[in-house]
């Protein structure tokens, strides 16, 4: 199969996380431009709220609330009429900033930490994730984590998949009717690729944006990679699968390094490829 080439849909952003397609429109979250927009599939773009302590992850409650990661004061905040409202504060279970995120069909959010103070340059430490329920509560459920980033959930609820940066990985866990996680396994070991943002499609397989790579790779349960589509000289960050026919694969990528990242450059933007498989919907 021959891979397609990416085609730039929008740019002018400082640095983007967090893709997601819900309602007919992408959502991400600009994180050092401390914004979170809304862009229809022409491209027309509109600012949904604000995050001053900087956003990451972003998640829907089953009413359709959004919910948004803020980093810096690790709390969940759910945006009500273009207002952030404190969800749940998770700084008294966390190590380091809280980053990407993934909300399941019941509602629970399962927000990753860092676990170490990364861009000041701290000594590594393994990251956990934290479930938050609908009603706020939150308590860690998932340990030793070697910086968790893009989490999904099948549609049947009962998987979560972890993207592992630091240990090349992407690992799967079971989920318990009470929203704990157990049978922690290895859904695939990448090998050289870093994972950052990932998204899940219809068959199962995982679309990962491997940021030291420059490449967003389509890797199936077992490791196998199926697919690998070049971002050039830019870092992958994440990716998701939105479009009205869900085959549209928007890539958030990045011009620099990770010393870069906090400097304020306008240097990420977004791009597009078709797919011949559909998203899931997660994250």
């Amino acid at each position: 199969m021959t891979s397609p080439q990416l085609q730039v849909f929008a740019e002018d952003f400082v640095f983007l996380e967090g893709p997601r397609w819900r309602f007919g429109k992408l959502w991400v979250a600009d994180v050092n431009g401390k914004k979170v927009y809304t862009l229809t599939e022409q491209g027309e773009r509109a600012v949904c709220v604000e995050v001053p302590a900087r956003p990451s992850g972003i998640g829907f409650l089953p009413d359709g609330t959004p919910l948004v990661v803020s980093m810096k004061d690790r709390t969940l905040q759910r945006v009500e009429h273009g207002r952030l409202i404190r969800h749940a504060s998770v700084a008294h279970l966390v190590e380091g900033e809280i980053n990407d995120m993934v909300v399941d069909g019941r509602g629970n959010a399962y927000v990753g930490s860092m676990g170490y103070d990364l861009f000041a340059g701290a000594k590594f430490k393994p990251g956990n994730l934290v479930l938050v329920t609908p009603k706020g509560e939150a308590r860690v459920v998932a340990e030793e984590l070697h910086f968790p980033n893009g989490p999904v959930v099948t549609p049947d609820n009962r998987t979560l998949v972890v993207a592992e940066s630091w240990g090349k990985r992407l690992t799967a866990f079971r989920i318990e009717a009470d929203g704990s996680l157990s049978g922690r396994r290895t859904f695939a070991d990448l090998g050289d690729y870093t994972p950052d943002g990932i998204t899940l499609d219809a068959e199962g397989a995982i679309w990962v944006a491997a940021f030291a790579n420059n490449a967003f790779v389509r890797v199936r349960d077992g490791g196998e990679i199926a697919e690998v589509i070049s971002a050039g000289a830019r870092r992958a960050v994440a990716c998701t699968l939105g479009g009205a026919d869900l085959r549209t694969l928007y890539c958030l990528t990045f011009a620099g390094e990770m010393k870069d990242i906090g400097k304020g450059l306008r240097a990420a933007r977004i791009e597009t490829a078709r797919v011949a498989v559909p998203g899931a919907g997660s994250p």
